[in-house]
């Protein structure tokens, strides 16, 4: 059932936010997640197999924990926003807007008329009835975010066009995709690609729209901090779990040598 988006309030008041990619479609998982105290947590369908009652379950899992889920969905794809609201997702992230015709197609399927078009429904979302469909619609208008990914250098180019219209909530950056859109593929601190970060940064702040850093390193993450950023992507928990599987392999085997080497 729909709930006050903890997120968009945190941004609202300054505060920061984390969140995490999640990729394995397992709701543990994502319990995991919410319960290490994360904020948010992107659910991917845009490069993982995952079918609509697995995502519901996703999402119903985040809930559990007091994690907001967002579920990135395949580019270009309305049908797959209403499935993922439908099921729950307090946010869509869209990938690859790269002009205003693409911010307005999103819009259009994630918001509620006089916004959008979003195809009216129950189900879940209304609490089968616990919330009245019209005020329903109003609420859903109010809490669900509407975050764009930029990962092409068409995408940098427009940004200013594409915030002036409205309706986005959360602009997301994308380096890995936009360092191949600039012929230096997966360089992601190439200076051409930190540049382009950094002009999207200060567009989203010129429009008062929040921007969504994917720190490397530290570093990269104090700097994003100076320059007045209070949302962030942590990387994504397959990549997480492989490093942490790795380090305890070499701890156990370091410790194996140096006893036989005692």
């Amino acid at each position: 059932m729909l709930k006050p988006n903890a997120v968009k309030r945190k941004l609202r008041d300054g505060q920061e936010v984390y969140g995490l990619f999640c990729s394995i479609p397992a709701p543990a998982l994502v319990e995991m997640i919410g319960c290490a105290g994360y904020d948010f947590v992107i659910l991917d369908s845009e490069h993982t197999l995952v079918d609509p009652e697995g995502l519901e379950n996703l999402i119903r899992a985040a809930e559990a924990v007091g994690l907001t889920p967002f579920v990135r969905v395949p580019e270009a794809d309305p049908g797959a926003i209403l499935r993922a609201l439908d099921a729950g997702a307090m946010g869509i992230v869209v990938p690859h807007i790269r002009s205003r015709a693409d911010a307005d197609a999103a819009v259009r399927a994630a918001r509620y008329a006089p916004e959008g078009m979003r195809s009216l429904n129950g189900g879940r979302v209304p609490g089968f009835g616990l919330i009245d469909l019209t005020e329903y619609v109003r609420l859903a208008n109010d809490e669900i975010m509407v975050i764009a990914m930029i990962e092409d250098a068409e995408g940098v180019e427009a940004l200013p066009e594409i915030l002036a219209g409205g309706g986005i909530d959360l602009v997301l950056e994308g380096a890995a995709d936009l360092s191949q859109s600039y012929g230096v593929t997966w360089q992601t601190r190439h200076p051409t690609v930190v540049d382009a970060l950094r002009r999207m940064q200060a567009v989203c702040a010129e429009h008062g729209v929040p921007y969504c850093a994917i720190p490397r390193a530290r570093e990269d993450q104090d700097a994003w901090r100076e320059a007045g950023v209070t949302a962030f992507v942590l990387g994504e928990e397959r990549g997480l779990a492989a490093r942490a599987l790795r380090r305890h392999l070499d701890d156990h085997r370091t410790h194996d040598t140096d006893g036989e080497a005692a």
